[in-house]
C-alpha cells in the first residue's frame, strides 16, 4: 500500500479545521462586437402561470425591466491544429511553441478571476511533440487562463496553461475530468472536476504561478465507517461563494431506476491522510449534509384518497449552484406545472423555496449575480424544442411522477444542446416577461453570435462586479447532423475549423457592483439530514397505489388513478381525468391523460402516453396524442429521442410538434 504523503505550502489558504461557525445543510433526487438591444420577452409568447397559482414563493414582481444594451465578444483560445498526431502542433501553427488544441478541444468554460480580467477554462491540448521536448507538456486535458481584457501575458499569448507541466508528485490522485472550472475568490485556486488546483500564495495570473508551484489536490467524500477506500461518487460540483463549502450530487442505481441526492459539505485540507485513497494531500468533505427534507420532500401530497399540491416542498433533483451571496442553493426540482422543468432556489437556513423560472421550455444551467439581483440561465426557450410537451399551461404535475426523466432528456439531441443564454431579473418570469436573450443580435449568419447552429453549454457565469457574463458554445456536430440525419452539418468559420468557442457578454450600460467577500456560512442546514458514512438513502413512494381525487383551487376536480410495480417500489402508471379543473383561474383544464412507464435498462425510459386535453380561459389549447398513443423511448444518458405515434400541443392556433426521431 502506498504510504501517506505530506506536504507543506508556505501560506496554504485552506478552510480551517478549527472552530466552525455553526452547521448548515439541504436535500436531493432521482446547461465580434455587436450592440444588442432586444425585446425583453421570449419570441414564444404564451399565457404565463398566474401569480395566484405560483405559491407564496413567487412574489408579484415590479414591472419588467427595460431591455439593455449588451455587447458580445469572443475570447481567444490556443491555436488550432488540424493534425492532432504527435508533433502536429508545429512551429507554423504556434510559433511560441506553447501548445495547440484540436478542432474539438473539449472546451469547458468557467468563471472570472476576482480581477474580472481573466477567465478559467479547460481544454484538451493536441499534437504536442514527444518528450523531452519542452513543448511536450502541452498535451491532454488542462486548465488554462484566458485574458478577457484584450491584453496578453508576458510571452505574448492571450492565454496561459496553469496545469501543463505540473510534476507528477504534485498531482497524486488527480481526477479524469475538469468539468465546471470555478475560480475561488482569492485568485489562487480553481475547482475543476473533482480536484482543486492550487498555486497559493501566488495569483494564478501572475508570473510567479509556475508549474513547479502548482498543486492538484483531489476531493474525497468518505462513505465508509472506517474511512477506507477511494471515497464516494461525486458529480456536478459547485463551489459556495464563501470558498469554504461545496455542493455536489451523487447518483446511484437501484433495480430498474436511478436515484440522485444533493449534498452540502465543508472543504477541509488534509496534508497527510492516514486512511482512504489516495494517501496523498487532498481535500476531505466533512460535516456533510444530505439536502433532503424527509418532512417536506413531495410536491404531490395525499390525505387519504385526496391529493393536493404542496408548493413549499423542497424537491432537489440536481443541485446547480448557489445564489450570489450564498444564502440559497439552486436546483432543478419536481415541476410545478406538468412537463415544465424549472430552476428553483431554497434558503439554506429557512427552507423557503423560490421558483426562478416558469417558461414552458427546458432550463438547466443557471448562475445568480453576485448581488442577487439577476439570474442568467441557459434555456431552450427560443427554440420550441419542448413545447409539444409543455406549452399548455396550468396542468398540475400528476403524470410527472412517471414522465419527468424522459421529458428532461428530450431537451438535447445527443451532444447537441438547444440552449441559448438568457438574463432574467431576480423576480423571474412573469406575465409576458421571459427575460432578455443575451446573444439575440446579429443576422443569424454562419459564425454570428446568434447563429442557431452554435448552442450554449453549461455553465454561464457572472463576473464578481456584475458587468459581464461568460459562456461557451459548440456548433452542431455529427451524428446530430449529416449521414442519415436529415440536418446537414454546418461548417465552422472559427480558426482551423474549431467547433467550440468562449464568449463574453458585456453589460455595457451597468456600473460595476462593489463585491464584498462572503463570510463562511454554517455547516448546518437545519432542514437537511446529516450524512453518516455508510448510511444509504432512498426515496419512499410519496403516493401509494389507489384511486384519488383532487379539487381545483379555483374550480373543478380531477380523478386520479395511481398504480405501482409488483414490488411496490415505484409508480408504473398514472391516469388523470379533469373536469373544468383550474388552480389559477386563468386556465381551465378538461379531458384525460394516462401514461405508463417501464425501464428496459436503468437509464432507459419507455413511456406509453395517451392524451386528450383541452384548456380554455386566457387561451384555447389542446394536447393530444395520436389515436394509437404516443410511445417514447429515450436513454437519459444519451438523449436520443425515438418515438412511435405523436404528441401535439396547440395554443391559440399555434401548433407544436415533437422533434423527428434522432433530431
Amino acid at each position: 500500500m502506498a504510504q501517506p504523503m505530506s506536504i507543506t505550502k508556505s501560506t496554504q489558504p485552506c478552510p480551517s479545521k478549527g472552530t466552525d461557525p455553526m452547521r448548515f445543510a439541504t436535500s436531493g433526487i432521482a446547461v465580434l462586437l455587436v450592440p444588442l438591444a432586444l425585446a425583453a420577452q421570449s419570441p414564444l409568447l404564451l399565457p404565463a402561470l398566474s401569480d395566484a397559482n405560483a405559491g407564496e414563493s413567487r412574489p408579484d414582481g415590479p414591472s419588467p425591466p427595460a431591455p439593455e444594451s449588451i455587447e458580445v465578444t469572443q475570447l481567444p483560445l490556443p491555436p488550432t491544429t488540424v493534425n492532432e498526431e504527435e508533433g502536429g502542433c508545429s512551429v507554423e501553427v504556434n510559433p511560441r511553441r506553447t501548445g495547440c488544441i484540436g478542432q474539438l478541444p473539449n472546451l469547458l468554460g468557467g468563471n472570472f478571476l476576482p480581477d474580472h480580467n481573466h477567465v478559467v477554462a479547460a481544454v484538451e491540448f493536441k499534437g504536442a511533440p514527444a518528450a523531452p521536448d519542452p513543448a511536450s507538456i502541452y498535451t491532454g486535458l488542462q486548465l488554462i487562463l484566458v485574458k478577457a481584457d484584450g491584453t496578453t501575458f508576458a510571452n505574448g499569448d492571450p492565454w496561459k496553461c496553469i496545469t501543463c507541466g505540473v510534476p507528477e508528485d504534485q498531482q497524486i490522485g488527480r481526477g479524469p475530468t475538469m468539468e465546471y472550472p470555478q475560480a475561488f475568490t482569492d485568485g489562487t485556486r480553481v475547482l475543476a472536476g473533482t480536484d482543486i488546483i492550487d498555486c497559493a500564495p501566488w495569483q494564478l495570473s501572475s508570473p510567479e504561478c509556475t508549474p513547479e508551484r502548482t498543486y492538484i489536490f483531489p476531493i474525497r467524500w468518505n462513505v465508509q465507517p472506517d474511512g477506507s477506500g477511494p471515497g464516494g461518487n461525486i458529480r456536478e460540483l459547485r463551489k459556495h461563494p464563501d470558498d469554504v463549502h461545496l455542493g455536489y450530487n451523487s447518483m446511484s442505481f437501484s433495480g430498474a431506476t436511478i436515484s440522485q441526492f444533493a449534498y452540502f459539505a465543508r472543504l477541509q485540507f488534509n496534508p497527510s491522510p492516514t486512511t482512504g485513497i489516495p494517501l496523498a494531500p487532498r481535500y476531505d468533505l466533512v460535516n456533510v449534509t444530505r439536502l433532503h427534507n424527509p418532512n417536506s420532500s413531495s410536491l404531490v401530497m395525499t390525505d387519504g384518497d385526496k391529493i393536493r399540491m404542496n408548493y413549499e416542498a423542497i424537491t432537489i433533483g440536481e443541485l446547480r449552484g448557489f445564489s450570489g451571496r450564498g444564502n440559497e442553493v439552486t436546483y432543478i426540482g419536481y415541476p410545478w406545472e406538468s412537463c415544465n422543468m424549472d430552476v428553483f432556489a431554497v434558503d439554506l437556513t429557512t427552507g423557503k423555496v423560490r421558483r426562478l423560472t416558469s417558461h414552458p421550455e427546458y432550463v438547466d444551467p443557471v448562475d445568480i449575480s453576485p448581488d442577487d439581483q439577476w439570474v442568467v440561465v441557459e434555456d431552450t426557450r427560443s427554440t420550441g424544442r419542448q413545447m409539444f410537451l409543455s406549452a399548455m399551461r396550468g396542468i398540475p404535475p400528476i403524470i410527472d411522477m412517471v414522465v419527468t426523466g424522459a421529458v428532461s432528456s428530450t431537451r438535447n439531441n445527443g451532444q447537441r444542446r438547444f440552449f441559448q443564454p438568457w438574463m432574467i431579473d431576480r423576480y423571474g418570469d412573469r406575465g409576458t416577461y421571459f427575460g432578455q436573450q443575451i446573444n439575440a443580435a446579429g443576422d443569424g449568419s454562419p459564425g454570428s453570435i446568434n447563429d442557431p447552429e452554435w448552442n450554449a453549454r453549461a455553465d454561464p457565469k457572472w463576473s464578481l462586479d456584475g458587468t459581464r457574463i461568460v459562456y461557451s458554445q459548440q456548433i452542431t456536430l455529427p451524428p446530430a447532423c449529416g449521414g442519415i440525419n436529415p440536418l446537414p452539418c454546418p461548417i465552422s468559420t472559427e480558426p482551423g475549423g474549431r467547433v467550440e468557442r468562449l464568449m463574453v457578454a458585456h453589460l455595457s450600460s451597468r456600473p460595476p457592483v462593489a463585491w464584498q467577500p462572503v463570510a463562511p456560512v454554517s455547516d448546518i442546514v437545519p432542514w437537511g439530514v446529516p450524512y453518516e458514512p455508510g448510511s444509504s438513502a432512498s426515496r419512499p413512494i410519496a403516493v401509494e397505489e389507489r384511486n384519488y381525487s383532487m379539487v381545483g383551487e379555483i374550480s373543478g376536480s380531477a380523478e386520479i388513478k395511481i398504480r405501482q410495480n409488483r414490488e411496490k417500489t415505484y409508480v408504473v402508471s398514472v391516469a388523470v381525468t379533469y373536469q373544468n379543473f383550474s388552480n389559477d383561474g386563468d386556465n381551465v383544464i378538461a379531458g384525460m391523460e394516462e401514461v405508463s412507464v417501464r425501464y428496459p435498462t436503468p437509464t432507459t425510459v419507455h413511456l406509453d402516453w395517451d392524451s386528450n386535453l383541452t384548456s380554455t380561459g386566457i387561451s384555447y389549447s389542446t394536447k393530444k396524442s395520436s389515436p394509437d398513443g404516443f410511445h417514447l423511448e429515450i436513454d437519459m444518458m444519451t438523449n436520443i429521442l425515438e418515438a412511435n405515434g405523436t404528441l401535439t400541443t396547440t395554443v391559440d392556433g399555434i401548433t407544436y410538434l415533437q422533434p423527428a426521431n434522432g433530431t
